[in-house]
């Protein structure tokens, strides 16, 4: 007699400060076949506050994965990658750089930082939910994440 193992929702934290990117986001998971729960912090000091539990963000579990724009108000994306992966706890959350940016320094930067990998934001609203759509079922069916308590 077998048993059926639950199955959590894969926790994401976007870290994102404009609203139209918010929304497509939100939109492309709405439609997901894989169960998850999207948090949003708007602003680098919420992102650092939220992983290290600081504040509102008390009770939040680490994510499974991070979505990270590197333009962002009160500290910049590359200055939250650089705390994220010098964090003993917090470094082997893989970290999607998703960014207007296609800046060959910004490129080399965040894989110098330690990115997973680092994709430029499309203008068009079809070809975005379509990236976020291929992120999603890239690392949640194909790679395997690990598990924190």
């Amino acid at each position: 007699m077998g048993f059926k193992q639950k199955i959590r929702p894969i926790e994401i934290l976007l870290i994102e400060d404009n609203p139209g990117d918010i929304r497509l986001t939100i939109e492309a998971f709405k439609e997901s076949k894989i169960a998850n729960i999207l948090n949003i912090v708007e602003d680098g000091i919420e992102a650092i506050n939220y992983l290290e539990n600081q504040r509102k963000f008390k009770d939040k579990p680490l994510p499974d994965i991070i979505i990270l724009d590197l333009n962002l108000p009160k500290k910049d994306g590359r200055e939250v990658l650089a705390e994220i992966k010098e964090d003993k706890l917090l470094k082997h959350i893989p970290v999607v750089i998703f960014t207007t940016s296609q800046s060959e320094t910004d490129i080399f930067k965040c894989y110098d930082l330690h990115a997973n990998c680092y994709i430029s934001k499309p203008l068009n609203m079809n070809q975005f939910i379509k990236i976020v759509k291929s992120v999603e079922n890239f690392w949640f069916t194909v790679v395997k994440l690990p598990v924190y308590a």
